[in-house]
């Protein structure tokens, strides 16, 4: 069985290699969560919430990274899963997630997966960590927009960066490659005029999850022709969410290095 870790409350408040692309978790596990064969054995962790609320399976780096950020800004107890996002998925995994991504997230019993939905769950369920602009405001709705946005348009754009085989070709083509590029960079310039007009985050002046999941997102970006850090409002907005406790634990956690 491959160790987990258990991850107690620390107070956090104040897919992918590390070129953003997902990666197999030979490549960069921390050292204390060594690849081991996986079980994945599937527990209904509502019946002792004190002990183990939430499972995420991860892996560093990838599309799990916002949830993980977000369960270290919430501070309730989990525990990390790690998974080989090699060609050859564990079948044990597939059985648990048939789509063989992360993250999967084990709430109450129940396997529950994507990224902006898992965000959206976390927020909804632990109002006090202030993920989310309270219930009904007008920050909400945006807020709202922004995960959606960021999910359909940004992350999805991504996707066809990492993997051109999605497109049925093994390398992109000069012109499809220019073309996620102006895709991808167009949301830059979208965010960064919201940032810009109405910061220092995304939705104001308040930190919230649309701020980890954006920053997560720019990560990604970090070897492209023009990064997301090109930006001047982006690239104060992701200094001030990596300097938050919440990234500097994962880093620790996830093993990672570079921005």
């Amino acid at each position: 069985m491959r160790r987990s870790i258990s991850c107690e409350r620390r107070d956090s408040r104040a897919g992918a290699n590390d070129d953003g692309s997902p990666t197999p978790l030979a490549a960069a596990q921390p050292a204390h969560t060594a690849k081991q064969r996986a079980s994945f054995p599937l527990t209904p962790l509502g019946s002792d919430p004190a002990k183990t609320m939430y499972t995420l399976y991860y892996a560093p780096g990838a599309a799990s990274m916002v949830v993980h950020l977000a369960l270290l800004e919430i501070g309730a107890p989990y525990r990390l899963e790690p998974v080989d996002l090699g060609t050859a998925r564990d079948p044990a995994y597939l059985e648990l997630n048939p789509q063989g991504t992360v993250p999967a997230l084990v709430v109450d019993g129940r396997v529950l997966t994507e990224s902006a939905a898992l965000l959206m769950l976390l927020a909804e369920r632990h109002p006090e960590a202030r993920l989310a602009p309270p219930q009904g405001s007008a920050a909400r709705d945006l807020w709202r927009q922004w995960i959606f946005h960021l999910s359909n348009t940004l992350a999805a754009s991504f996707r066809f960066w990492f993997y051109p085989q999605d497109l049925g070709t093994p390398e992109h083509p000069p012109q499809l490659r220019d073309a996620l590029c102006r895709r991808i960079e167009s949301v830059w310039d979208r965010a960064e005029a919201q940032v810009a007009a109405g910061g220092p985050y995304l939705i104001g002046q308040d930190f919230s999850g649309a701020d980890l999941y954006l920053t997560m997102l720019m990560r990604w970006s970090r070897k492209m022709p023009k990064p997301a850090t090109e930006w001047p409002a982006l690239k104060a907005l992701a200094d001030r969410v990596r300097a938050r406790a919440s990234w500097k634990e994962l880093y620790e956690l996830e093993g990672l290095s570079e921005w």
